[in-house]
C-alpha cells in the first residue's frame, strides 16, 4: 500500500490530514477524539495573551445549495476564549499522549515584538511540532489591528516573521489571508522574513445572508449583524487558485505550502497536493460530519495513489504545477467539438436550452419531426457548456478534432504584438 506519512517542514505526522486552527481543534477533549479517529495532525485553535477573548452568540451563517446543507459557511468566532494557560496545559498532555501526531499551535497576539516573544516561550515549553501564525482572520480580531490587518501588509507580514524566528527555534508557518489582491505578495514576505512554510486560505470576508424579517446579516447577534469569515466547499477554487499562484511563482518555488479551504474528500486534497502542499488541513468538512471523515480520506487516497503506481506523497506533489499557466500561453489552435451518446440521452433538452439561450445556438432539437439533440458541428467552439449541464454522466462528451497544430497568443497571426520565431 501507498505510505501516506508526511514530513512538512520537519513536521512528522502519519497522514497529510490534519484539522485547520477552529472550533474542532480548541480543546483536548475534541483533539483526543480526532486523533483516535486517524487524523495526523491538529492545528490547535488560535491563542492570544490573557485576558482571553469574550465570543458571541450565535456564531455561524451557512448557505444551502442544491441540497446541501453547508456548501458555504460563515463565522464571527473569534480565537480562544479559553484562559492560555489552560490550552498550554492541555497541549503539552495531548503532545506527550500522541507523540507520533502533528501538534501545530496557532497564534495570534498585538503586532510587537514582545507580545510575540512572550507567548513564543510559553509555547516552545509545551513540546508542541510548530507554530501558525494567524494572519488572517477577517473580522473581530482585525478590528484591534491583528488577524488580516497584519496579514494584508506583506511588510507587517515580514516583520513578524522575523521575530518569531528570533524568538523562537519552532518551524513557523504563516497563514495568509485570501482578502489581498496578489496572494504572491504576501507569500513573499512571508518566506522573506523567514517563515518555513505558509498555509492557505484563511477565510473570505462575507455576510453569507440577510434576514428580511430582522433587517440583519445572518448569523444575527440581539438584531444585528457583522462581516465575517467564508470557508468550506464553496471556497475550495479560490484556494486552489491561490496555492497555484504561490507555487508557481518564481520568487516561492517549490516552497512548502499546507493547504486549505473547502477540503472534505481525498480528491480534494489529492487536488491540493498536486498544485504543490505538503499537507492539508480541514475544518468545515468535519465540523459537518464529523472527525470519522478522515477513514474515507486516508483509504480513498491510498486507493487512488496504488492505482496510479505512486508510493508516496512526494511521488505527485507538486506534479501539477508545470500545467498551471497564464492564459496567452494556451494554445488556441486546440479544438473540440461536442458530442451526444444517443444511447444515453435522456430527451430531457438541457443542453439545448443552455446552448440556444446563452451560447451558439449550436444544438438542434428536432429531427425528421421528432424531438431530437445533436450538435452542428458548424456552430460549435467546444465552450462545454452543454456537457455540464447535461444530467448524465458521459452523455455528451467533448471531441478533439484540430490538426494538432500549436499557437498561442504570443505567435497568432491575431495579436499585433506578437512575437514571430526567428
Amino acid at each position: 500500500m501507498a505510505d501516506l506519512s508526511c514530513n512538512f517542514v520537519g513536521v512528522r505526522s502519519p497522514n497529510p490530514f490534519w484539522l485547520a486552527s477552529a472550533p474542532p481543534t480548541d480543546k483536548a477533549y475534541n483533539v483526543n477524539r480526532a486523533f483516535e479517529a486517524g487524523w495526523g495532525g491538529v492545528v490547535w485553535k488560535t491563542l492570544g495573551n490573557d485576558p482571553p477573548v469574550v465570543n458571541v452568540s450565535s456564531r455561524y451563517g451557512a448557505v444551502q445549495w442544491n441540497g446541501q446543507r453547508i456548501a458555504g459557511l460563515n463565522n464571527i468566532e473569534l480565537i480562544t476564549d479559553r484562559p492560555l494557560q489552560v490550552n498550554l496545559d492541555e497541549i503539552r498532555q495531548v503532545k506527550r499522549d500522541w507523540p507520533d501526531r502533528a501538534m501545530v499551535v496557532s497564534l495570534m497576539v498585538p503586532c510587537d515584538e514582545e507580545s510575540w516573544r512572550s507567548i513564543l516561550t510559553r509555547v516552545e515549553d509545551t513540546g508542541c511540532d510548530a507554530v501558525e501564525l494567524n494572519f488572517g482572520c477577517p473580522h473581530g480580531m482585525s478590528e484591534r489591528g491583528m488577524g488580516s490587518a497584519v496579514g494584508q501588509v506583506p511588510e507587517y507580514v515580514e516583520m513578524v516573521a522575523a521575530w518569531v524566528k528570533q524568538h523562537s527555534k519552532l518551524p513557523c508557518i504563516v497563514k495568509l489571508t485570501p482578502n489581498i489582491t496578489d496572494i504572491r505578495r504576501t507569500a513573499r514576505a512571508a518566506f522573506k522574513g523567514g517563515a518555513d512554510a505558509v498555509s492557505l486560505i484563511n477565510t473570505i470576508n462575507s455576510i453569507t445572508s440577510v434576514d428580511l424579517d430582522l433587517m440583519a446579516p445572518t448569523p444575527t447577534v440581539d438584531g444585528r449583524g457583522t462581516h465575517g469569515g467564508y470557508c468550506g466547499p464553496a471556497v475550495r477554487p479560490i484556494a486552489l487558485s491561490m496555492v497555484s499562484e504561490i507555487a508557481r511563482d518564481p520568487e516561492t518555488l517549490r516552497k512548502p505550502i499546507s493547504g486549505i479551504g473547502g477540503i472534505g474528500t481525498w480528491r480534494d486534497a489529492a487536488e491540493f497536493m498536486a498544485l504543490g502542499c505538503g499537507s492539508v488541513q480541514v475544518c468545515t468538512a468535519a465540523m459537518h460530519y464529523g472527525f470519522r471523515i478522515v477513514e474515507d480520506m486516508i483509504s480513498g487516497l491510498s486507493n487512488w495513489m496504488d492505482s496510479k503506481g505512486y508510493d508516496k506523497l512526494d511521488d505527485f506533489v507538486g506534479r501539477a504545477v508545470p500545467n498551471v499557466t497564464d492564459w496567452q500561453f494556451l494554445n488556441l489552435n486546440y479544438t473540440i467539438k461536442a458530442r451526444i451518446d444517443q444511447d444515453k440521452c435522456i430527451q430531457c433538452g438541457l443542453c439545448h436550452i443552455a446552448c440556444e439561450d446563452t451560447a451558439h445556438q449550436a444544438i438542434t432539437k428536432e429531427k425528421h419531426g421528432k424531438r431530437f439533440f445533436e450538435v452542428v458541428d458548424e456552430e460549435c467552439v467546444g465552450c462545454n457548456l452543454c456537457m455540464h449541464v447535461c444530467p448524465v454522466d458521459q452523455c455528451i462528451t467533448m471531441e478533439r478534432v484540430d490538426d494538432g497544430s500549436f499557437a498561442d497568443w504570443t505567435t497568432h497571426p491575431n495579436n499585433p504584438m506578437r512575437k514571430v520565431p526567428a
